[in-house]
């Protein structure tokens, strides 16, 4: 609620900054109650008492100083002390004055101990300066997070006893959806990660095999890549699988970088169900890179000249204009690849993520619909394009219809043309392509909608058809 002109100039100014609200996030304050996600097979578990240390990295640029510092209390008010050995906090060149003496005197005065405070003399991304924090870090598993992130409760143990099973174990936990504009806290779909040849990485479903072992909804699931903001695993096997790839520029590609080189250089990577950590989707980046470089293009240019073989032509066959663009010297990276004796993209593709050869070989058979609340998907009601009546026009993605928060316009509409297909499920969202919903904001009621992740709550991806609907259009309005 906005009670003065000062809230308004703080909620405006939280948004244009951090593309979340800003107003909330400080009234919150460092600590509070969150809704336990798991499922009820969880509390069911035990786990070993003597665990890995763990060092929670977290690098942040011009974050909310509240965001950042509930993401730190909340790590320290649900980790038992006796596992977490600290807390690496990486400033990579922030410009906001509340992140220097303010944030210097807080880290003193209030977390000394824990918390160590590690100031990059210039901007390096957040690929450089993951790998600056794990350089500070000394306990034996590193847990890299998000800063504006609420780890839940029993969040660190699953990890952990995940890892000290095998430390070529790199484990997830499921991502929790917090809102930008609410700071709501929802439990998340269960997923697992995914990519298309555009190199983007997108949720797919869980297959029914990794849903059905003898675990259960406890049970941990095979994932070929990872979203990349919030993973764990033993320190000395990132060092001994290359870390990241220091070539790559502030942000982009490399989850898939990391992924792809899990599990062809003989780890595997698991999404934990039982460990769950919210995180602020926001429906926008709210700030871009030095130069305004094309850094997603710079780093996915690396990764598929290392890493993917024959397959690259998939990615340049798509992207024509980057088959002569410079991407630098990766001479280092193929070295580590022939020295750690990585097995081939086709290998990957074929034992760890088949679903991408019916791409591959051209089939353009329909996604598979997006799986929510554990086994069950959410019953599709309706399926067809939505089109306005008015201009004769389809609802379609601006850029991309796997990124996450793209903008939707109206085109000509394309019997054909499968990324104009709607889903209308029971829980009243809509999904384009069988890949991310149409969400609106509950605040910022005259922001356009965008596509977001799926997070089967209503509220803003709730949305009711009316009468005039038919397979192939429809009216459309929130609750």
């Amino acid at each position: 609620m906005i009670f003065n002109e000062d809230d308004q100039e703080v909620r405006d100014t939280g948004y244009h900054r951090h593309a979340f609200n800003v107003l909330i996030s400080t009234r919150l304050g460092f600590h509070r109650q969150l809704p336990d996600t798991r499922d009820a097979q969880c509390g069911d578990k035990v786990y070993p008492q003597a665990l890995p240390s763990a060092s929670v990295v977290v690098c942040f640029f011009n974050e909310a100083l509240s965001a950042l510092l509930r993401t730190v209390h909340s790590v320290l008010d649900r980790t038992p002390v006796y596992l977490l050995h600290e807390i690496v906090l990486v400033d990579d060149h922030s410009e906001l004055d509340e992140l220097k003496d303010e944030l210097d005197r807080y880290v003193h005065d209030e977390l000394q101990g824990k918390v160590k405070l590690v100031r990059n003399q210039k901007r390096e991304g957040l690929i450089r300066g993951r790998m600056i924090g794990a350089s500070h870090a000394t306990g034996e598993v590193l847990v890299f997070l998000d800063s504006h992130c609420e780890v839940n409760q029993v969040w660190l143990q699953p990890l952990l006893s995940s890892i000290q099973k095998n430390e070529r174990t790199v484990v997830c936990p499921v991502i929790d959806i917090i809102s930008a504009d609410t700071l709501t806290y929802s439990p998340s779909p269960i997923v697992r990660g995914g990519f298309n040849w555009g190199l983007h990485f997108k949720w797919d479903p869980v297959p029914p095999s990794e849903l059905n072992g003898p675990d259960g909804a406890a049970g941990s699931i095979r994932s070929p890549t990872m979203a990349g903001g919030l993973f764990a695993m033993n320190r000395k096997y990132f060092i001994e699988l290359g870390q990241y790839d220091a070539g790559m520029n502030i942000w982009g590609g490399e989850n898939l970088e990391i992924s792809f080189r899990i599990w062809m250089c003989g780890g595997q990577l698991l999404i934990i169900p039982c460990s769950r950590v919210g995180h602020i989707f926001r429906k926008r980046r709210p700030y871009g890179s030095p130069g305004g470089q094309d850094t997603m293009a710079h780093n996915s240019l690396r990764l598929a000249h290392v890493w993917m073989d024959e397959y690259k032509e998939q990615y340049l066959s798509l992207r024509p204009e980057l088959r002569e663009r410079s991407y630098g010297d990766v001479s280092d990276r193929v070295a580590l690849r022939k020295r750690l004796q990585c097995h081939s993209f086709r290998w990957y593709l074929d034992t760890v993520y088949p679903e991408m050869q019916t791409v591959a070989n051209g089939n353009k058979q329909p996604p598979p619909l997006f799986v929510n609340k554990g086994v069950r998907r959410p019953k599709v009601l309706q399926r067809g394009r939505l089109r306005n009546l008015a201009t004769d026009r389809c609802l379609v993605a601006q850029g991309r219809v796997s990124q996450k928060g793209g903008a939707v316009v109206l085109r000509p509409c394309d019997p054909g043309d499968p990324e104009q297909v709607w889903l209308y499920d029971e829980e009243g969202q809509l999904i384009l392509s069988g890949l991310l919903c149409l969400d609106v904001s509950e605040v910022r009621t005259f922001d356009p909608p965008r596509l977001m992740k799926c997070h089967g709550s209503g509220g803003s991806q709730q949305w009711s058809l009316g009468v005039r609907y038919t397979r192939t259009h429809a009216h459309t309005h929130t609750r």
